[in-house]
């Protein structure tokens, strides 16, 4: 008896000392991911090197198409919508104001720096903007012209005067498709897209004019205490990704239905605070980002097309929350022998305080970033199946406390033509000698003024 009573001990106290360590590693992990801990603000620029794009307000989401070398984004345009209905952000207290918003998409040419704000065709409804997606139009020259969707977070057309906040969901957000022809002055809409399935959609990336998945970025939409455990709680695995397909020949400009021909499933259930998606290195790999854990998950769908589940293979922790990924393709890399082609994560450096400055749009509030650029190692090869894990370098390419960039979702880089650089000063983490790699940084955020570009260095 007295054996058992020890062993019944040892036991407990093995399985106690489990427990405290598992809870105590992962309260550090979250307290490092949301910045709680980090006590100084990494800032890795210099006033003269931050060029601010102007007429780019509220941008959530940025994309560069290679193919037309053009920047795409959606911008909120009346600052302040963002801090009165905005339901990513559990911003719900207007939606009279929402209702009335009319945001807009821009092209951006990336080597004058300059953006254009695209005029709508068949288009007059609200758009408040989130994440987009752009895709080139398959049926057209490569670079003629390009598919967007793009997120939109409309007030809930049901909504009674006074909605219980159990049964009435405030927003009703939806799809948008949008067809654009390259440096024409406008943007055509082909319709909207929703289905039951897409709650809280955050961010969008197509395979196809009629294959898109979207992620639900929170299973509680409303401002909650189980709001905040949910975003805390790196095991509370309650959101998904949702695969849409539309039947090309549902026509739901005709009815003004928004459902119409449309087929949703659930690609990928219970994941932590899925927030960004995009595209990967092939067309069979897409990027899925836990916002508040700050993982990159890399995930594959079906190469041969049938089903459209998504798997996960790999995936790469940051320490900070993170938010639209996006898969720099190195242009030069045969040229130059030297591959610098890898991921760019943009998010927030202190992301606590995001409770305060949600719904502050005083200069005072201001919310530090930070641009995440990772690689495989040095000594990796690059020529492992998708499904071989890798060894990951990961770099800080950007960080500001605020003053120059309030908050960043999302970053892309633009490779600069290394005949066109010749040393000169570089801005970014990695200590070197002139005549290295550049590239244009593109970043925006969703309560940024502006989106901005800086030069650094690969």
């Amino acid at each position: 008896m007295r054996g058992s009573s020890l062993l019944a001990t040892s036991f407990t106290g093995a399985l106690l000392a489990y427990t405290l360590y598992t809870w105590g590693a992962l309260i550090h992990r979250t307290l490092t991911v949301m910045g709680v801990l980090r006590w100084k603000l990494e800032n890795t620029h210099s006033d003269q090197h931050i060029v601010a794009i102007a007429d780019t307000t509220h941008c959530e989401d940025i994309h560069y198409h290679a193919p037309s070398a053009t920047l795409f984004t959606a911008c909120e345009d009346n600052a302040e919508t963002r801090f009165k209905w905005f339901p990513p952000l559990a911003n719900h207290d207007h939606p009279e104001l929402g209702a009335k918003s009319r945001g807009s998409i821009h092209v951006i040419d990336p080597n004058t720096l300059r953006s254009r704000r695209l005029e709508f065709e068949n288009f007059d409804g609200p758009f408040i903007t989130h994440g987009i997606d752009v895709i080139s139009d398959l049926e057209r020259p490569d670079g003629e012209a390009v598919y967007i969707f793009a997120v939109n977070h409309l007030p809930n057309p049901s909504l009674p005067a006074n909605p219980s906040q159990k049964d009435w969901p405030k927003a009703r957000s939806q799809i948008e498709l949008f067809h654009h022809v390259i440096g024409a002055p406008s943007v055509r809409h082909i319709r909207s897209i929703w289905d039951p399935l897409i709650r809280t959609p955050n961010d969008v990336v197509a395979t196809s004019p009629t294959s898109f998945y979207v992620t639900n970025d929170h299973y509680y939409a409303e401002s909650s205490l189980m709001r905040t455990i949910e975003d805390l709680y790196a095991n509370a695995e309650w959101t998904d990704v949702i695969h849409v397909r539309l039947d090309p020949v549902a026509d739901s400009s005709k009815s003004s239905d928004p459902s119409a021909g449309v087929a949703a499933t659930v690609a990928l259930p219970e994941i932590h605070n899925g927030n960004g998606i995009g595209h990967g290195r092939s067309v069979w790999e897409l990027l899925v980002t836990s916002c508040a854990s700050g993982v990159l998950h890399i995930g594959q769908i079906s190469p041969n097309g049938k089903g459209h589940r998504i798997t996960f293979v790999d995936e790469i922790e940051v320490d900070s929350v993170i938010d639209n990924p996006s898969y720099f393709s190195d242009p030069f890399a045969s040229r130059t022998g030297e591959d610098h082609s890898g991921f760019v994560l943009a998010g927030l450096a202190r992301a606590y305080t995001l409770a305060n400055t949600h719904s502050d749009p005083s200069d005072d509030a201001r919310d530090s970033v930070r641009v995440w650029y990772v690689k495989p190692a040095l000594g990796e090869d690059k020529v492992k199946e998708p499904t071989s894990p890798v060894r990951w370098e990961k770099q800080v390419v950007f960080g500001d406390d605020g003053t120059h960039i309030r908050s960043a979702s999302a970053a892309v880089l633009v490779a600069i033509d290394p005949a066109a650089e010749e040393g000169g000063p570089v801005i970014g983490s990695v200590e070197g000698k002139g005549g290295r790699r550049k590239a244009w940084l593109f970043v925006t955020g969703f309560m940024s003024e502006n989106v901005i570009a800086v030069k650094v260095d690969l």
